[in-house]
Order: C-alpha cells, then structure tokens, then sequence
C-alpha cells in the first residue's frame, strides 16, 4: 500500500531536486546540511541535507555534488566515523542532485555526517560533516 509518506519520497527522488534549498515545499522541513570532503585520494564535494519530508527522511545530495568517481559507491551516516548499518543503497550518480529514502530504523537525530562509502574495498570516498539548518 502506497501511503502519502512514501508518495512524497517518491516525488521528491524522481526530480531530484536538492529539496533542502526549496523550503517552501509543503511538509518538507531541512534537519541539518553541509559539505562534502574527498577522503582516500578522492574528489568529493557539494552540498547534503537531511530533510523531514511529511514525517520521513531523506538524505538529500545538492545539484553542485560531484565525486571523481570508484567502485560500489554507496551513501550512508555516521556520527564521527561511518556507519554500516545505515547504508541507503547505491550513488545514483557521480554529479548532481538526488536523494535517498533513510529507512524508519534509523534514528537521523544520532548522525552527524553523510558518507559517500566504498562498500567492496571499505574504505571512505567523502564525508559531509552535518550542521544545524
């Protein structure tokens, strides 16, 4: 059963948008945002949010994000260091807007970052270090 909450994540996923910038969108409210840094070597950087969309979150990657690119990217949170339990699924691109439905058992209050995480080799591909909005 499709309800409104997922209906709206839906949305919200095939535009794209980076939602946290569009406040006035109904029931959409930005948690906390921030910036990404490459780690390991690698180029990553752009914007993220984690947003309240009509009672759910979503992990939000800005239009300006760009990673350089390696093998199974995926995005995930941490607070101070990654982790494994709250992986979201597979980067969905290496630039630009997209976001990522943050499953119910997951508490987004007890995070602090957004990884971008290299599940084959485990190892960090960038980090957004998340401040109030």
């Amino acid at each position: 059963m499709i309800t409104r909450r997922h209906a709206l994540i839906g949305i919200a996923a095939a535009t794209a948008a980076p939602l946290f910038v569009h406040r006035s969108w109904a029931g959409t409210k930005t948690l906390v945002r921030g910036s990404f840094t490459g780690t390991n070597g690698h180029e990553t950087r752009g914007t993220a949010g984690i947003l309240e969309v009509d009672g759910a979150h979503m992990v939000s990657l800005g239009e300006d994000f760009f990673f350089d690119g390696a093998p199974d990217p995926k995005v995930a949170l941490g607070n101070d260091g990654y982790d494994p339990n709250t992986l979201m699924g597979p980067l969905q691109s290496n630039t630009g807007a997209q976001n990522y439905p943050v499953p119910d058992s997951i508490d987004v209050a007890q995070y602090n970052e957004v990884w971008i995480w290299c599940e084959r080799f485990n190892v960090s591909l960038g980090v957004a270090k998340m401040n109030l909005a």
